[in-house]
């Protein structure tokens, strides 16, 4: 039986024919036979490579890299584990170890594996590595964890944490939503060291950095609105503030040094103003009830878990009652046996003396008329002889 039967490696492709057989063929070889590649519609004869190569092939119901990763978790696995990869040969299906050890320890719910750790000569463009650490920055200063690389492709997680994730991404957005999600439902998060290659020659990325990059920091902004709302409502503030400030300032400075008067600029600096303060009074609001939530969460989890422990005292209770009253009950029991008992040995008693009198009387009664007929057998012999 192998380390690996309850893991499945799931792949989302998009015509990955290059390279894709070569990934399972990898993931194979290490012990994980349970490859699931989810396909986006290729055109390039991606889902004839992949099961060749042995893998477990479906075609996801809609689009994106988002989309089928949460179809394939959800309707597609039933393993407990997932290893969730990219089909274009950059990660190293060896490290798939390191990834899965967190979970079976459990350390961890999901795991993610940090690309800078050991990243190969041309794997990452200048641009895509400054954008990468920006982002990363971006995810600690808002949502207060480090990480280390969100948008890591490579992922090990349990199913039952990745179904609590509440999570809408359709494109490469998923793996920035599924971070800012692990952080709000509190998942168990462990980062590991991992290889990062180059792309094999003749295969092309579906990565856009500009565009995606743009989607990524959209999704990262939007997720701080519930998980933290001070940062998200106060920045808003903060620049509707500026901006009014700055109106202000331009107004007074016309009307000073040009004594010219700009009314309509004065109601606009006011009102970006006034909107700022309110954003930043609610932030502050909304940031009080998103920690007062957290703690009612968190003493109900106590409450659970505190659960079968209070039931096992109280089953203990009941069964030591139970066998206190059975324990009473017997000696009531045997207590009413020795009564009765006795009741029937003096009852005995009292019968067998009346039945020795009776038989006494009884004696004296036939003794008594034996005497009487031997007197009359006399009296006749003393007629008879007279």
């Amino acid at each position: 039986m192998s380390d690996f039967d309850d893991v499945c490696v799931l792949l989302p492709t998009m015509d990955e024919v290059e390279t894709v057989a070569r990934v399972v063929e990898e993931f194979r070889a290490v012990g994980l036979d349970e490859v699931l590649v989810i396909d986006g519609g290729s055109t390039d004869g991606t889902r004839s490579a992949a099961s060749e190569a042995g893998a477990r092939v479906v075609e996801q119901s809609g689009r994106g890299k988002g989309q089928a990763v949460r179809e394939a978790v959800r309707d597609h696995i039933d393993a407990p584990y997932v290893v969730m990869a990219d089909a274009d040969a950059t990660y190293d299906a060896d490290d798939v170890e390191a990834m899965l050890d967190p979970l079976f320890t459990g350390d961890a719910d999901h795991v993610i594996g940090n690309r800078f750790a050991d990243m190969r000569p041309g794997a990452m463009t200048r641009l895509n590595r400054i954008g990468n650490r920006l982002i990363n920055a971006a995810f600690r200063a808002i949502h207060g964890e480090r990480y280390r690389d969100i948008l890591s492709g490579y992922r090990a997680f349990t199913r039952e944490s990745f179904l609590r994730l509440h999570l809408t991404a359709d494109g490469f957005g998923i793996e920035t939503e599924m971070a800012v999600e692990c952080v709000k439902n509190r998942v168990r998060v462990t980062v590991v060291p991992i290889t990062y290659r180059e792309r094999p020659g003749g295969s092309a990325t579906n990565l856009h950095p500009i565009r995606d990059g743009g989607v990524i920091i959209i999704e990262l902004y939007r997720k701080a609105k519930t998980n933290n709302p001070l940062f998200y409502f106060g920045s808003l503030g903060a620049v509707s503030t500026g901006t009014g400030g700055v109106l202000t300032a331009y107004v007074l400075y016309r009307w000073f040094v040009h004594g010219e008067a700009h009314q309509i600029v004065a109601i606009g600096a006011v009102g970006a103003a006034i909107l700022g303060i309110q954003l930043l009074v609610f932030g502050v609001l909304a940031d009080m009830i998103l920690s007062l939530h957290r703690e009612q969460v968190t003493r109900y989890e106590r409450a659970l878990a505190d659960r079968p422990a209070a039931q096992s005292s109280t089953a203990q209770s009941s069964t030591a009652a139970t066998t206190a009253d059975g324990a009473d009950g017997t000696r009531g029991a045997v207590g009413d046996g020795g009564a009765d008992a006795d009741e029937r040995v003096t009852n005995e008693s009292a019968d067998g003396g009346e039945s020795a009198d009776g038989g006494e009387n009884a004696d004296g009664g036939e003794n008594a008329d034996d005497t009487g007929d031997e007197r009359e057998t006399g009296a006749g012999g003393d007629a008879s002889g007279d």
